[in-house]
């Protein structure tokens, strides 16, 4: 009997093991998951010299018990600027990192850029992966990838006094930047704009003046510099007006947001226009380009605005507009998009389940091009109410339309001929000397240069480039 012994003990410490261990998982050690001291770790980084910083943030176990991490991982590898070191060691992966209950680790992190790399975009990010009990986290870094102004979610009152933004250097908005009530920001001629990604430059009862001129215009754009981003839509939201003091563009490029130019609402105090929009482009953008909420107003002239998706004009529940010697155009290369020009003074509201309906007290496009690849590239969507106003006036322009409107206010248009630009395709909106909008203007719609600074002379062109 003395033989079996050994074997029955061994077979008895193989099971107190076995039971030990999964007891131990499955009472001793927590079953939750990480908390982060940032979920963003953002770097000020010259991109003009070869710079290193070092920033850190903590990951924290929240239980009473040990909490293991399986894996932590620099999702960028050997190509990421970046490097990590955690808890003391170095590297771009780390496995099974234990964490005591009710404690925390550090993450230390560094970034070198090459200033010679000239395809860098201006904002350079990588990600930190952590996986906890199957679940996956993370947290970005970013860095600004040259020297410039930045702009970082910035907090009311961002812009509280009068504010002037130089244009020496590039100013870069991530997250948003905001113009409080009742102050000015004032954008010199030739300041490059960039924006990250869904970042907004936020106009709030403030005012906000881009004084661009033709040969040093104000740009703005997404922040991803490579040729590959040279015509992706959406790479950030846009501008965005709420209830703004009288405000003024002059001389930009708004390309490739979600809405270049988006007004909400009209400040009750203000009886003129909430925007002047002059001598612009605003092209690309993956929603509208000029977009006119609930009462907002609009004047804009020599302004060339195409290809955005949804509508290159919209105006929703109401507010007035006057555009002359306007390109408002539709070839969205995207496909599926609606009228060059959507016109309503309705919205339905599905969480309420109520419609809303506000007056267009002045709706005027003169001596403009409404035109694009569909049949229809004018559409209103209105009704009538005896408390509210409805004022319209459409006088010489080039207008494609399956429906040719007999309204009164519609006067000297012209109806589905080909305004012969010279090329569409690669957005040249010049047109023919043989082209229909040849001095089919009218003079007293009349704006003294066109968008590139000719001056027009006796009857102009209609849009917004005068032919000589």
């Amino acid at each position: 009997m003395r033989i079996f012994y050994p074997i029955l003990t061994i077979a008895f410490f193989a099971f107190f093991v076995s039971f030990n261990t999964g007891c131990k998982k499955g009472n001793f050690t927590s079953n939750g998951t990480l908390t982060f001291s940032s979920d963003t770790l953002v770097f000020d980084t010259v991109f003009t010299t070869i710079g290193s910083v070092t920033k850190n943030f903590k990951f924290y176990n929240n239980d009473n018990k040990p909490l293991t991490v399986s894996k932590i991982k620099l999702m960028g590898g050997d190509n990421s600027p970046y490097r990590i070191n955690v808890d003391g060691l170095s590297g771009n992966e780390f496995n099974e990192i234990n964490i005591e209950g009710n404690d925390s680790l550090y993450v230390f992190v560094e970034v070198t850029l090459d200033p010679n790399n000239q395809l860098n975009p201006v904002v350079i990010e990588d990600s930190i992966q952590f996986t906890t009990n199957g679940v996956v986290q993370y947290v970005q870094l970013a860095s600004w990838g040259q020297d410039m102004y930045y702009h970082y979610k910035d907090v009311f009152p961002v812009i509280a006094a009068d504010t002037s933004w130089a244009n020496d250097k590039p100013h870069v908005i991530y997250g948003y930047s905001a113009v409080d009530s009742a102050k000015t920001l004032n954008i010199q001629a030739g300041t490059d704009i960039y924006l990250h990604k869904n970042a907004i430059l936020y106009v709030y009862k403030g005012a906000l003046n881009i004084n661009g001129t033709l040969n040093n215009p104000v740009t703005l754009q997404g922040d991803r510099l490579e040729m590959a981003y040279d015509d992706v839509s959406g790479q950030y939201y846009g501008i965005y007006f709420q209830e703004a003091m009288p405000s003024s563009i002059d001389y930009a490029i708004i390309k490739n947001g979600t809405s270049g130019v988006h007004l909400f609402s009209e400040d009750p105090a203000n009886s003129g226009y909430t925007l002047t929009l002059t001598n612009t482009k605003i092209f690309n953008c993956a929603r509208y380009g000029v977009f006119i909420y609930s009462g907002a107003k609009v004047k804009a002239e020599n302004c060339l605005i195409y290809k955005n998706l949804n509508h290159s004009l919209l105006v929703l529940e109401g507010g007035d507009f006057n555009f002359n010697h306007c390109h408002l155009l539709g070839y969205s290369s995207d496909g599926g998009q609606n009228p060059a020009v959507g016109l309503s003074n309705t919205y339905y509201n599905p969480l309420l389940g109520t419609t809303f309906i506000s007056s267009i007290e002045e709706g005027v496009i003169t001596n403009s091009v409404i035109y694009g690849d569909l049949e229809q590239e004018l559409a209103f969507d209105t009704i009538s109410d005896p408390a509210i106003t409805l004022s319209f006036q459409f006088e010489n322009n080039l207008i494609r339309s399956s429906t040719i409107f007999t309204e009164s206010f519609f006067n000297n248009n012209i109806w589905n001929q080909s305004p012969q630009f010279k090329d569409a395709l690669e957005n040249d909106f010049e047109f023919w000397s043989g082209s229909p909008l040849r001095d089919a203007g009218n003079n007293l719609f009349f704006s003294p240069t066109d968008i590139l600074g000719t001056s027009r002379v006796n009857t102009p062109d209609i849009g917004a480039f005068e032919l000589y």
